[in-house]
């Protein structure tokens, strides 16, 4: 891997992160039409990085919400700070259950599947599309509501299905505010994305294949970037009612790849 590598991926986790376009997919795609898998493989340091990289820039995007949970939990009373963090824990339940009991299942799925990933491509512009004609209400999160989420959020592990685009979408479904929405879904995977990191950590798989400082920081700091830029983007986007411009480029980008697949 080199400099320019690098940074490619650390732009491509930056914005597939938030952007409701499924960053599973789009790897699954590269590494078939580019015969390439040493983008998934090739350094799992890497890849515990950039994904540090973007749960950072969630962090700095929502510091203040994130810094009134502290707080709030701290109090240790039953307020709404208290009951926000115990929705993102109910709504860890399906993916934390489908990680313990379903990761090799979920992984024989990650093997180039074209057809399977614009299939769900297809899926998730559906979704967005159909969201974004929802209309607009301000109902009060609820445990209901975040355990379908969480469910959501756990079919999202199959490559082509966006979880910023499943959780998001789903939510809004639901009749949640929109903002409520888009806030709670970055905020109920930082978990879920610090478990996986310490999980890679412990597992120590990453030793063999680490990349050099340089690649590192420069994959660190162009997912930062670039994740800071699309989270904040994302949140402007669900507000406005904007997700159907997601859902044409989920709708094309399954079109051109079975196209391909099947006459290549």
């Amino acid at each position: 891997m080199d400099l320019i590598k690098a940074a490619i991926l650390g732009i491509v986790q930056g914005l597939t992160e938030f952007l409701p376009v499924s960053s599973s997919g789009h790897l699954e795609l590269f590494k078939y039409f580019m015969n390439d898998d040493a983008v998934g493989e090739e350094s799992m340091m890497m890849t515990v990085v950039l994904h540090f990289a973007t749960a950072l820039s969630t962090i700095f995007v929502f510091r203040k919400t994130i810094l009134e949970l502290i707080k709030g939990l701290f109090k240790f009373e039953w307020n709404k700070e208290t009951k926000f963090i115990a929705f993102v824990v109910v709504s860890m339940i399906p993916a934390v259950f489908v990680g313990l009991f379903l990761e090799e299942e979920m992984e024989s799925l990650f093997n180039k599947n074209i057809p399977l990933v614009a299939i769900m491509l297809f899926i998730t512009g559906l979704i967005l599309f159909i969201a974004d004609r929802a209309e607009k209400t301000d109902k009060e999160l609820s445990f209901i509501h975040s355990i379908i989420i969480g469910i959501a959020q756990a079919i999202a592990i199959l490559p082509g299905i966006s979880r910023s685009g499943a959780t998001i979408s789903t939510s809004v479904l639901l009749g949640l505010d929109r903002e409520v929405a888009a806030r709670f879904s970055f905020i109920m995977v930082l978990p879920l994305i610090f478990g996986k990191i310490a999980k890679d950590l412990l597992d120590g798989s990453f030793t063999e294949n680490a990349s050099n400082v340089g690649e590192l920081s420069v994959g660190f700091i162009a997912a930062f970037i670039t994740g800071l830029f699309a989270c904040t983007l994302m949140i402007r986007i669900v507000k406005n009612s904007k997700l159907s411009y997601f859902s044409y480029y989920c709708f094309a980008i399954a079109a051109i790849s079975l196209i391909f697949y099947y006459v290549s």
